[in-house]
């Protein structure tokens, strides 16, 4: 596999090989460069949703306020989610020739739950249910908590395609794909199908290493240069594992792009990425060279070395490194939280800077 037989490097290993991967945006444009070379999904939250509008304002502005002003009784919160439902469905179009053709295997665009609600089980399935009315070809994104991974094996039984987020430890995976087998095989029992469910769990191994090299700031820590960027790698490498040998029928789905490792590491797994359009350009213009490597390991010395000097390596690399109960308090969890709630909110000021101002008023 020399990289030559697609228009690009991602295009190239979508054609040679069975990784996948998906745009990590709902933005029209971003998609359909995506899709062009090889792309087979995409992906929405607050934050990217927030993202859009931004890049987008003068477009999406005349739509919000028509929303405002349809919905006279309405609060920032519900204008909000109405855009941000309206932006997800219209860009899961795209994809879902894609998902006919593949019988719903991929071709989906997914949507996240509201993360403040990611201490309660039931708010998450409720909104998810709604959500999955919205499109056919989703995949409802749940934060891996101890209610997210209790809301995963029930949306399971329910017939719903989960994209668990908020996701970056082996532990944390394969809760999620044992929720996802008790759901499914629930479902069985039932006389209920499956087969057109494609439950998928996000490893954030970029954010991973994020949170190690603020353990390193604050502490001092000092380890041999480039270490630090293999650890999620690392523990992302060591769930595929996992997962190919207890014959989960979730797939990995790589997140969080912090150098090509988190790429070119993992090309030649059944699994699938999702990547943000400047590191699918830059991929796409890079002499890396398309070939297997999800089955080289990551070299053992880098391994002793960040399980010796991180604890929370430790707990992120071992299958029983923590219990559910535990999995929001991790740090990079808590930082992953903040962000996507504090993105959330910056959403919701948005759409508020546009209810508050007179909408008919001219050149705001």
């Amino acid at each position: 596999m020399n990289g030559t037989e697609g228009r690009t490097p991602l295009h190239s290993m979508t054609l040679t090989s069975p990784t996948e991967f998906w745009n990590d945006s709902c933005s029209i444009s971003e998609l359909s460069y995506a899709i062009e070379n090889g792309a087979t999904g995409g992906t929405s939250n607050p934050i990217i949703v927030g993202q859009v509008l931004k890049k987008e304002f003068e477009t999406w502005k005349p739509r919000i306020v028509e929303i405002i002003n349809q919905n006279p009784t309405a609060s920032e919160e519900t204008a909000a989610w109405k855009i941000m439902e309206e932006i997800t469905v219209n860009a899961s179009k795209m994809l879902k020739p894609i998902y006919d053709k593949n019988n719903g295997r991929n071709g989906r665009l997914s949507i996240q739950v509201n993360g403040q609600h990611y201490r309660n089980t039931g708010a998450m399935v409720e909104q998810a249910l709604h959500f999955n009315s919205l499109y056919p070809n989703n995949n409802i994104k749940v934060p891996v908590t101890r209610a997210g991974v209790e809301a995963i094996e029930e949306l399971s039984f329910q017939g719903l395609s989960v994209n668990a987020t908020v996701s970056f430890t082996v532990a944390q995976s394969v809760a999620v794909a044992e929720a996802v087998e008790r759901g499914m095989e629930r479902r069985r029992k039932e006389g209920k199908e499956t087969s057109t469910m494609s439950p998928v769990c996000t490893v954030m191994v970029g954010r991973l290493d994020d949170w190690l090299k603020v353990i390193a700031g604050k502490k001092g820590i000092i380890t041999n240069p480039g270490y630090i960027e293999w650890a999620g790698v690392a523990a992302a490498k060591k769930a595929y594992r996992i997962f190919k040998e207890r014959g989960y029928r979730t797939r990995l789905l790589n997140a969080a792009y912090r150098n090509h490792f988190h790429w070119s590491e993992f090309i030649g797994g059944d699994m699938s990425m999702t990547i943000p359009y400047e590191w699918q350009k830059k991929f796409n213009a890079s002499d890396v060279e398309v070939k297997p490597r999800i089955d080289d390991p990551v070299d053992p010395a880098i391994i002793a070395e960040l399980e010796k000097k991180f604890p929370d390596f430790r707990k992120a690399y071992d299958e029983k490194g923590m219990r559910p109960e535990e999995f929001e308090f991790f740090g990079a969890a808590r930082r992953t939280l903040l962000s996507f709630i504090s993105g959330y909110m910056e959403l919701l000021g948005l759409i508020r800077n546009i209810m508050i101002v007179d909408p008919d008023v001219k050149g705001e």
